[in-house]
């Protein structure tokens, strides 16, 4: 199979035409390696020469020369008389995932759908250049900030602000991802309902089913006894009923609650407007402390307002937020806002588990914040685009699937014709696909008939997905059993 071609007009299209900081040479690979990092120039496609580039940029053949030798150097293209300049990646020392994320080990070939979890964002080299420039001001110190840089605290606590829930930076606690203030939250609430004496009931989390797998881990870790709630389903997709959440909470009177009401992972579905003061205001009656996970609620993918907070409407609430979703995951770098007159509990809590987040990346988070807006339309942009053509490669490839697009998230929630995503994720790995099956979600078990589908790989790869589905899917109907349902400790 040949070779892909990139014409220089095509890259020029990518990586801009400047203008490029001096040295250009670094400027203009710079650009190349994030366009390659963030999956606009896909891996395999054959870069145009130099000199085609040269004229075509407006810079000379002895710039384009080098910046082409710096990433070839940085293992970014690999050149070879006669073939060009192929794009590549670096080779990385034992995977690009770890081990736990991918159990069965890493394969290249493989798309891998197990994870909601996008590429670096294209300004991550830069910010951590400039963030690199701010860091000796931090080095005479310990290092240790339990609480969080107050720079960083100060953004999130104004941005809480500005969307109606007024926030003091003494609120905010910097976490290592929003999983990481999860756990700090649900640990403390428990502990404290412990030592007031409580019953059993002290112990139980309200959770919604099916739910975000390693926040069952987490919760179970945390000593929880989970009451689940089955989000409704219906001819305009997932929605929760208020009224049934009321009732179950005063039959069951959990003591918490995690929650995740803005572009539910793995359903997509939204809260209504409408319903979130109802919501409030049975968690208010009933004395349930919520846990709302807010890492998904700048993903909405059509027109509309960004959703009102829940701590807005329920103070004695907690949220949690990371910017893994927008930036990337390796930044490990997520937040809650704790209700005043719980802030001190909660951080004696948090120092039981570490001592903060690394100061460099709460750096790094700093100055991408500085463009957060731009940053987040772009990636709305571009999800929306992969929403729409992960949906259309399902429904032209196995249309019997049930299939109601969301709004917002970044991912598919597909109902099956039979109760088997369990052999279906075992045959897909057959096709060169990895998913995970619908009961990973499932805090109760159930939900064999159900697989969650993320678009946030790459284009190429979206394109491939549909016949590879499809191809497993017949495999997994003619598979005895229902394959392993048992939770995966890791799914993004």
């Amino acid at each position: 199979m040949s070779t892909p071609v990139l014409g220089a007009k095509r890259l020029v299209g990518i990586i801009g035409d400047g203008p490029w900081k001096a040295p250009a040479f670094e400027s203009l690979a710079a650009a190349v390696t994030a366009a390659i990092t963030d999956g606009r120039l896909p891996v395999g496609v054959r870069l145009p020469s130099e000199r085609e580039l040269a004229a075509a940029i407006g810079l000379s053949r002895t710039t384009t020369g080098r910046a082409y030798a710096q990433l070839r150097e940085q293992e970014f293209i690999l050149t070879r008389r006669g073939s060009g300049s192929v794009v590549q990646l670096p080779s990385v020392p034992g995977g690009r995932i770890d081990h736990l994320l991918s159990p069965a080990g890493a394969d290249e070939a493989e798309i891998d759908l197990t994870c909601t979890a996008p590429v670096a964002a294209p300004d991550i080299l830069g910010a951590y250049d400039r963030a690199l420039s701010r860091l000796g001001a931090y080095l005479p110190g310990t290092g240790y900030y339990p609480s969080g840089l107050p720079v960083l605290r100060e953004i999130i606590a104004d941005r809480y602000t500005r969307r109606g829930a007024p926030t003091d930076p003494d609120q905010i606690l910097i976490t290592s991802g929003a999983l990481g203030g999860a756990a700090i939250a649900v640990r403390a609430l428990l502990d404290g309902a412990a030592r007031l004496g409580g019953t059993r009931s002290t112990s139980r989390v309200l959770v919604e089913s099916p739910t975000y797998p390693n926040a069952i881990a987490t919760l179970e870790g945390a000593g929880a006894s989970l009451v689940t709630y089955p989000v409704e389903f219906g001819p305009q997709g997932h929605h929760w009923d208020i009224d049934a959440m009321d009732q179950l909470m005063g039959q069951m009177r959990p003591r918490s609650a995690y929650l995740i009401p803005d572009f539910h992972n793995p359903t997509g579905a939204l809260l209504r407007e409408a319903q979130r003061s109802d919501l409030a205001e049975a968690l208010r009656r009933h004395r349930v402390v919520p846990v709302f996970d807010e890492s998904l609620v700048e993903l909405g993918l059509e027109e509309g307002p960004t959703p009102t907070p829940m701590s807005a409407l329920i103070s004695d609430s907690v949220t949690v937020g990371s910017v893994s979703k927008i930036y990337w995951g390796g930044l490990r770098i997520g937040w809650m806002r704790i209700p005043r007159h719980r802030v001190d509990h909660f951080a004696s809590s948090r120092l039981g588990l570490d001592l903060g987040a690394p100061v460099l990346e709460q750096l790094v988070t700093v100055e991408l914040m500085a463009d957060h807006e731009a940053v987040v339309a772009e990636c709305r942009t571009r999800l929306r685009a992969a929403r729409d053509m992960l949906a259309a490669q399902v429904r032209s490839w196995v249309p019997e699937w049930k299939l109601i697009v969301p709004s917002g998230g970044m991912a598919l929630w597909a109902e099956l014709p039979e109760a088997r995503s369990g052999v279906l994720s075992i045959a897909a790995r057959n096709h060169g696909l990895r998913l995970v099956a619908g009961p990973n979600f499932a805090p109760a078990g159930g939900l064999d008939r159900w697989v969650r589908l993320p678009y946030t790989v790459t284009k190429t790869e979206l394109e491939q997905v549909g016949p590879r589905l499809a191809a497993a899917w017949e495999e997994a109907k003619s598979m005895a059993g229902r394959g392993p349902t048992s939770r995966a400790r890791i799914v993004a």
